[in-house]
């Protein structure tokens, strides 16, 4: 079971995390940061299951998802 000691922060632009609130709404996500965990474990799970290093496009494509949520600038 995770503890505060297993736990970081991360920041987000709060434009983004006041959207993700409206958008989350009625959701069944508890909070924006179940969301995001959600997100983030799901990217990583696809990693995972392909058993193979990330190719540089793949980067690349991953990267652009991230920006086209705003999630990097």
């Amino acid at each position: 079971m995770p503890t505060e000691r297993n736990k970081v922060t991360i920041k987000i632009p709060r434009p983004l995390y006041e959207k993700l609130l409206v958008i989350l709404e009625g959701s069944g996500y508890n909070s924006v940061t179940d969301f995001v965990v959600y997100v983030l474990r799901d990217l990583v799970a696809s990693s995972v299951r392909s058993e193979k290093k990330v190719t540089e496009k793949e980067l690349e494509e991953i990267k652009q998802r991230l920006k086209n949520l705003g999630y990097l600038g």
